[in-house]
């Protein structure tokens, strides 16, 4: 017994199973496991995951301080390591510009390094080394706050699967090279980017995330494309030119993706897919869209409605919808052709799978009650209905009320939340 008592169970355990649990601790109680005993003083030299941010160090009021205790631990911890390293992760806001981040790269570029995450603070921006372009196996690369200027003879990543871009300075042709030279990319997030014009080629890409300012945006060739959240910001610049432009937005952006499954649309994503002509042209199914959430519709807008009931009646397997409206209340009241209704509306239209319905900050005008008069008409499954008046109307809630209680529902199981904050 007091033999089986005094073994050293956990260093005897397989190397792979030690790294493992090693992995798990934060990169600073890994280093200091060194001190446990001479078998352990080499164990997490060999980690092929380094996570490093400011509880590396003992933080202090002195900043200086803290940036060259981060800037040495790694340094140190980098020096000591042994074999391959898979994954280097800096997380910090004490660092900027830092030329030591350089001399990092560099070594990790002659380590096999295939998953990469820079976020750095705010202040002089970091320029990205050449060193990192030749980082052949990067399967991840997520960059924050930095310059990204690839060289002439890059190519591109060929291993690279995730590719995270916010606030990084690079030209438009920069990005649309780089998407189109990492064949195996399934997942692109770009955000921050002002005046953007992009066509994105990727025949892989499965999930795509955008935020910022986009004059224009064309998914070229994405078949495989499953889920989508895009955030788009308006200037007067992007607002007149969206007034001249003839090009179908929606044509462009939602025209090529039929194995779409989750689309989340925030503030002015309908307005960019109602620009241009002939909506709709272009005869496509999303067989597979299940779960749509559009933000800040405007039911003033007579191209911005048709944008939601194309998508909608064109997802014969939707089951939630989400959608929020940003209606000038005053305008839309005067709607002057509720025919619309009539003459948009497939006669033959049923939402045999949508069970879940959500509207927030309705004013209950007429462009909206005909939509949720609509939704009730021809959703057979419908289970909920939750409709949360905008907070700003308060006079017209109980006509808004008594208006949906008029309305015919296919589905008998279906109930009304009307939620009041």
């Amino acid at each position: 017994m007091d033999d089986v008592m005094s073994r050293d169970l956990i260093s005897d355990l397989p190397q792979s199973i030690i790294e493992s649990i090693l992995t798990r601790l934060p990169i600073r109680d890994a280093v200091r496991t060194s001190i446990l005993s001479s078998k352990w003083r080499y164990k997490w030299t060999t980690l092929t995951q380094l996570v490093f941010d400011e509880k590396c160090v003992i933080l202090s009021n002195d900043r200086c301080k803290v940036e060259d205790g981060l800037v040495n631990f790694i340094t140190r911890t980098l020096f000591l390591h042994q074999g391959p390293i898979h994954k280097f992760q800096l997380t910090t806001t004490h660092l900027q510009c830092c030329p030591d981040i350089d001399q990092w790269l560099l070594f990790l570029s002659r380590n096999d390094i295939k998953e990469l995450v820079l976020e750095l603070g705010e202040g002089e921006w970091f320029r990205v080394p050449s060193c990192l372009f030749n980082c052949k196996k990067l399967t991840r690369l997520d960059l924050f706050r930095c310059e990204f200027d690839p060289p002439p003879s890059f190519k591109g990543f060929l291993c690279l699967k995730s590719l995270n871009l916010h606030q990084v300075l690079v030209s438009p042709e920069a990005i649309e090279s780089l998407i189109s030279g990492c064949p195996l990319l399934e997942s692109l997030a770009l955000s921050y980017f002002d005046s953007l014009a992009l066509t994105i080629r990727a025949p892989n890409l499965k999930f795509l995330c955008l935020e910022g300012e986009f004059k224009d945006i064309c998914l070229e060739n994405t078949p495989l494309l499953v889920a989508m959240s895009v955030a788009m910001y308006m200037t007067d610049d992007i607002a007149e030119h969206f007034e001249q432009s003839s090009t179908c937005n929606f044509n462009r952006f939602l025209g090529g993706v039929p194995r779409l499954e989750r689309l989340i649309g925030h503030i002015y994503f309908t307005k960019f897919l109602s620009i241009g002509d002939d909506l709709g042209r272009l005869p496509i199914t999303y067989a597979h869209l299940k779960v749509v959430e559009l933000n800040q519709v405007s039911f003033e807008d007579m191209k911005e409605i048709l944008v939601v009931l194309h998508l909608i009646t064109n997802s014969p397997n939707l089951r939630e919808l989400q959608i929020s409206g940003s209606s000038n209340t005053l305008a839309a009241i005067d709607a002057p052709d509720l025919d619309f209704w009539d003459d948009e509306c497939p006669s033959n239209c049923t939402f045999k799978q949508l069970r879940v319905v959500r509207m927030t900050d309705m004013s209950g005008v007429p462009h909206e009650m005909e939509f949720i008069k609509f939704l009730l008409a021809n959703s057979p499954a419908l289970e909920t209905m939750s409709i949360s008046p905008c907070v700003y109307v308060m006079d017209g809630r109980l006509n808004m009320l008594i208006e949906l209680l008029r309305f015919r529902r296919a589905s008998a199981q279906a109930e009304i939340l009307f939620i009041q904050d």
